[in-house]
């Protein structure tokens, strides 16, 4: 093997590599349609036809219930959306608490606080890094309202497991999915196991509209929560049942004719890009899966992983090297490459300081959690000093550069006594 770029040496990949487009010239097939009618949204909140939203969000609706084989679809503006959309739709209620992971982004986190709920944090797996269940046993109160399962890098959390344990304490799960589209876990589709399951459709996803979310659900009562949440509800719905009515602010969530119609086409070809999706990152993963100390992903039994990303795990002791050093050479050779995913979130501000709404602290005010005290070791030592992933989602590869990147990891490997 040559020198190492980051000794001076000629790097593998001279040039950035190419980002991530899963949009082609048949996206655009209804855009001139769309532009001709002048109406670019379909939505009006009030009580007629026009509140669930014009032709090609009910044609995306129509779409997402058939290719994930659920009762209701919702579309919205955001997977953030949706999970803010999901969480009123259960009547969380301030002081509620809502277990979800610490290793996400941060979004999934801070849709609880909307409804004055609290979250609360366990850990995750190591192999998987999804919820651990056995932490999550261990969080349950008389308080818990929910648990929000993330299928992180689009491997599923054990949801059977999830949702029965959910049933015996009567409360919800909620599926963020928003980066496991058709994942699977026992032939049943992540996002659709749960009592709510939530979508992304934003950009770097594996179909795309640049912005854009979707919520599925069997249970026709939360898809009407749902609907009402999204458009301003509080102007339509007439107040006969005291239920609907709890927590029942509305919101512009509301989807685009635009952003719809992309969607549409997209969810069109959904099989064909996850699959391709899938194959690159196997090449990756055969390519550089004997090499001593690097730990490539892990697919649990019974489940499907469509990889939004390539999570690895780095055996400092097997490798030799520690993880920033081996990192730092990998990018010298032009592979961009993240250490860690996001910072532990309760480490966020708005956690350790307990900083909420105006003088009364709302909601921090009704929990005792200390933040500052809590400790998730697995997620720790995945940020901090394990975890290193390769954001397939990014780019769009060709053959040339996967023998590349699989190239730069061999490389680095080789020399790693001399980084």
């Amino acid at each position: 093997m040559s020198k190492l770029a980051i000794h001076g040496g000629k790097p593998v990949i001279k040039n950035k590599l190419k980002p991530y487009n899963s949009i082609e010239k048949s996206d655009f097939k209804y855009l001139r349609s769309i532009m001709n009618t002048g109406i670019l949204s379909g939505f009006v909140a009030s009580k007629n036809d026009e509140f669930h939203g014009g032709p090609y969000v009910r044609k995306l609706e129509e779409i997402s219930k058939n290719i994930f084989k659920v009762k209701n679809a919702i579309s919205l503006n955001s997977n953030t959306s949706g999970l803010i959309a999901a969480v009123g739709a259960i009547n969380t209620s301030p002081g509620d608490e809502i277990i979800v992971p610490p290793y996400t982004m941060s979004a999934t986190a801070m849709a609880p606080l909307h409804y004055g709920a609290i979250p609360v944090f366990a850990d995750i797996e190591r192999d998987y890094f999804c919820l651990d269940i056995n932490d999550v046993k261990k969080k349950i109160t008389s308080k818990t309202k929910a648990i929000i399962a993330v299928n992180l890098f689009g491997h599923p959390a054990e949801l059977r497991k999830l949702k029965k344990l959910c049933t015996k304490h009567n409360i919800y799960l909620i599926e963020d999915n928003a980066q496991a589209p058709l994942a699977e876990e026992f032939g049943e589709i992540t996002g659709t196991v749960g009592d709510i399951g939530v979508f992304s459709l934003n950009r770097h996803k594996h179909v795309h509209t640049g912005e854009g979310g979707i919520c599925v659900t069997n249970n026709d009562e939360l898809a009407y929560k749902l609907k009402l949440i999204r458009n301003h509800g509080e102007c339509v719905y007439d107040g006969k049942s005291k239920k609907i009515l709890i927590n029942n602010i509305g919101y512009n969530f509301r989807l685009d004719e635009i952003s719809a119609s992309i969607a549409v086409s997209q969810l069109n070809k959904i099989k064909k890009i996850v699959n391709n999706r899938i194959d690159k990152t196997t090449q990756l993963i055969e390519g550089i899966r004997h090499l001593e100390g690097i730990i490539t992903p892990r697919v649990r039994k019974g489940c499907k992983h469509v990889y939004y990303v390539m999570p690895m795990r780095i055996n400092e002791k097997l490798l030799g090297v520690n993880r920033d050093s081996f990192a730092k050479a990998l990018a010298s050779e032009g592979l961009p490459i993240n250490q860690g995913y996001v910072k532990p979130l309760y480490e966020l501000p708005i956690f350790k300081k307990k900083i909420g709404f105006g003088r009364s602290n709302f909601p921090f005010n009704m929990t005792k959690i200390n933040y500052n005290k809590i400790s998730c070791p697995v997620v720790e030592k995945m940020h901090y000093r394990e975890e290193l992933g390769f954001g397939i989602c990014s780019f769009k590869l060709d053959k040339q550069e996967l023998k590349q990147i699989i190239k730069i990891f061999n490389k680095v490997h080789e020399n790693r006594q001399k980084i």
